[in-house]
């Protein structure tokens, strides 16, 4: 794999909530049978964490992170430096199962949004229940017209993935959003 680029260096902006371009990520997609106790064991080998439940997302070690994104797929994520290792690790504790593993790290951008209107900014733009909708939680959906997987990292904090070809797309949503005189005031 090339070496990672943020998809915006060091963007901020400050309005209605804070937004960041979170900078190089490292993310696996795993695809399996997430019964399979063999993918299990595996997972929690590797990263240190449970398989998470459904829309859910399970904390590992050195700052790992495994998420739900489907009935058959998850992704992890950690240190950049150490996705190769990652999927390394996994390929061989995955040996002789039916899995996939993939580095997708070049391929995602991630955005932070914190503060205490982070819900009602994401939620002019994607059609999720922010009410019901925990820390810890994650969901894939669309942002306006790009696909987006939103993650609840804490109670006014938000993590945005999306693919690295739409990022410019979703920073100038983001912003626009989070622009002073737009507030909505649904989730106070």
């Amino acid at each position: 794999m090339s070496e990672s680029i943020s998809a915006l260096p060091g963007m901020r902006y400050s309005g209605l909530v804070d937004l960041a371009e979170a900078g190089p990520q490292g993310m696996i997609l795993l695809r399996g049978d997430l019964a399979s106790a063999g993918l299990v064991a595996a997972v929690k080998k590797v990263t240190g964490a449970a398989l998470p439940d459904v829309r859910r997302v399970s904390a590992g070690k050195g700052g790992a992170a495994v998420a739900w994104m489907s009935p058959d797929e998850l992704l992890i994520f950690g240190a950049r430096a150490q996705a190769a290792d990652t999927v390394a690790a996994l390929e061989k504790a995955l040996a002789g199962q039916f899995a996939t593993v993939a580095d997708v790290s070049d391929a995602r951008a991630v955005f932070t949004v914190t503060g205490a209107q982070a819900r009602d900014v994401l939620a002019k733009a994607c059609p999720v229940d922010f009410a019901d909708f925990p820390v810890g939680s994650i969901r894939r959906t669309r942002a306006a017209q790009v696909p987006a997987a939103i993650w609840r990292t804490g109670d006014d904090a938000f993590t945005v993935i999306c693919f690295r070809s739409v990022a410019q797309y979703m920073w100038v949503l983001l912003t626009t959003l989070a622009r002073p005189g737009g507030e909505v005031g649904l989730y106070r």
